[in-house]
Formats: C-alpha cells, sequence, structure tokens
C-alpha cells in the first residue's frame, strides 16, 4: 500500500461520473467502456492523485447492483409485506416529509453511490450461495489493466461486503442469519481474492455496517447491534484470509447520503469494530458536517502500528458526491 511521512497523498472513494451515458446493449459498448476507462484513468492522473481506480465504470457505477448477476442462489421474489427495512428509520420518522418530497424526485440517496429505487430487485436465497462473476470480474480487470501501467500500489479496484448485500437479500435456504452472512462472504471470497492476485489494491465498500443503525439497531440496543456488526465483520475477514493485510482497503461509510442525520450512530461506538477489519488502510467518514466532529475519536483510540488512516472528504453535487479526495495518513511509530 503506498504511503509518504512527508506528503498527504490523494485518493477517492470509488465511483466517478461518467462523461457519457453508456448503453449496455449498444454493440461498441465494450470500446466505448474501455474509452471511457482510459478517460477516466488519464484525468486522475493529470489532477494528481496518488492512487486511483478505473470509475466504477465497468460496475456502472453502483456498487450494490452489480453483484446480481455475479451471485447464484437467489430468485427474484416479490417482497413480504411491510415496510422494508431499508424504508423504516428513526430519520425517516421524524423527517418524514423530507424524505417523502427527496424519494418522489428520485434525488435521495441512503449510501455512497446507492439511490433508492422503487424497482431494485428483491432478491431471496433458496440454493447454496456460488460465485458466477468470473468473466465479468475478467473483463473488469482487463479494461482497468489495459488502462493503467502504474505500479501494484496505485491502482485499486473495489468490491463490496458481505454485510451491505444482506439487506438487499432475504435468506430461506441456510439454517441461521450467521450461517447466510458467512455463505455470502465465502461466496465472494473469490471476488476478493481474484482482485488481489491480478496485482490490485482491493477495497471493500461497506456502508450499511454503520447505517442499519436507526433501523434496527436502536430497537435491539448498542450491545446486541455491536455483537451484529461483529459478527459480520469476523464473516469479512473470513473472505480475506488468503490476502496479505497490505493488499486491502476497507472503507466504512455511514452518515453520507444526503438527508438529515439526527440518529446516525457515533464513530465511537464503531471504531474497535473498523479495527477488527483485516486491513492496512481504512477510509474514515470525517468529510463533512454530520460526522467531522468525529475525528476527536483519535484522540482516544491509538490507530495500531502499520496502519494508515484515510480521511474522507466530501465534494461534488448529490449525484456526483462519491467524487472525494482522502488524504492517506500513515499511523505513528
Amino acid at each position: 500500500m503506498k504511503r509518504s511521512t512527508k506528503n498527504i497523498l490523494t485518493t477517492h472513494v470509488g465511483s466517478l461520473p461518467e462523461r457519457t451515458s453508456l448503453d449496455r446493449a449498444a454493440p461498441n459498448y465494450r470500446r466505448l467502456l474501455q474509452a471511457e476507462v482510459a478517460a477516466v484513468v488519464a484525468r486522475q492522473r493529470e489532477v494528481g492523485l496518488d492512487v486511483i481506480n478505473e470509475g466504477e465504470y465497468t460496475k456502472e457505477g453502483d456498487w450494490l447492483s452489480y453483484i446480481d448477476e455475479r451471485l447464484g442462489g437467489f430468485e427474484q421474489h416479490p417482497p413480504k409485506g411491510g415496510t422494508p427495512v431499508l424504508l423504516q428509520g428513526k430519520d425517516r420518522e421524524e423527517f418524514a416529509d423530507f424524505y417523502r418530497y427527496a424519494s418522489e424526485r428520485g434525488t435521495l440517496f441512503y449510501a455512497p453511490g446507492a439511490q433508492i429505487r422503487p424497482t431494485r430487485p428483491h432478491w431471496v436465497c433458496t440454493a447454496p450461495v456460488v460465485y458466477r462473476g468470473q468473466a465479468a470480474l475478467a473483463r473488469e480487470i482487463e479494461i482497468f489493466r489495459a488502462a493503467t501501467t502504474m505500479a501494484p500500489e496505485d491502482a485499486f479496484l473495489t468490491s463490496t461486503a458481505p454485510a451491505s448485500f444482506e439487506p438487499y437479500r432475504d435468506n430461506e435456504f441456510y439454517k441461521s442469519e450467521e450461517e447466510f452472512v458467512y455463505a455470502i462472504a465465502e461466496a465472494m471470497r473469490t471476488e476478493y481474492e481474484t482482485i488481489a492476485n491480478a496485482g490490485f489494491l482491493l477495497q471493500v465498500d461497506d456502508a450499511w455496517l454503520p447505517a442499519l443503525w436507526d433501523r434496527i439497531g436502536i430497537g435491539m440496543g448498542l450491545e446486541a447491534f455491536r455483537k451484529r456488526c461483529m459478527m459480520r465483520v469476523e464473516a469479512l475477514n473470513h473472505a480475506l484470509r488468503n490476502i496479505p493485510e497490505e493488499r486491502i482497503r476497507y472503507h466504512l461509510c455511514g452518515g453520507s447520503w444526503h438527508g438529515p442525520h439526527a440518529f446516525d450512530i457515533e464513530m465511537a461506538h464503531m471504531v474497535d469494530i473498523m479495527l477488527r477489519v483485516k486491513a492496512q488502510a481504512y477510509l474514515f467518514e470525517a468529510g463533512n458536517v454530520r460526522h467531522e466532529h468525529e475525528y476527536a475519536v483519535w484522540d482516544t483510540v491509538k490507530l495500531p502500528a502499520g496502519k494508515i488512516l484515510v480521511r474522507k472528504q466530501l465534494s461534488g453535487k448529490p449525484r456526483n458526491f462519491r467524487r472525494n479526495i482522502l488524504a492517506i495518513l500513515p499511523s505513528h511509530p
């Protein structure tokens, strides 16, 4: 992992706005995609970013839906009755008028890069979870590799943590919630290891781990919620077990979507859980008025030796707000 004790290095979270709209059905889609990736790689180098990716163009900029075609064992079923957990929460209750207004206009983001979509498929696990995205992932790697000749520590590809896929999927196959989560983790191990073995840094995005606090955590209590989170971190570590720590950066994101944030969980309750993840770099939420004060957690929590803290600074318009600049700060000896 690239690091410096003299300069503030910069990177970004992952998803970048496209210059043009890409149509997957177009006969020349592959050529257009390659051109877009080459352009966004060149642009990142031009502005001086130190650690870059392919803009997540190969995932169509959606860190959640891309996995729909890569995981087997799921079927699309109509949602069960009641309000989905992702549409619940204390913030939604307290600021109902705002959320109704934003939802009707399609401008509401619940997590970085994840716009609420009424038509997002509802998946149900009905068979063993398996990874079947090898061809799509190979294409992703091939396109990025063709666009850059940088050293491995200068380039990353993103994937998503099991805990952030789970809220969109129900389990009707595995005997327990824990068994289900570990099954997703074991399937995702293929993607994680393939990215690392290709020579790129692996970034694991995990927005829903803390973001479920005001939806289910408040009701279950802090201790139970922390235990819930820790199990999912251990499942992620299970999937990362064969990858060297210095090849992994972990993006714990909560509180970035554009809306009121009166009931987010405090970082003081999540920092030890974040540090349990097998990663060298941690992308820490601290760059907006909702959470910028939480840098103070590092006054009492010591960053372990050899770890890197990446401070997140939001910028850009709502639809492009994952266009973030981050400072990579190494831990002190």
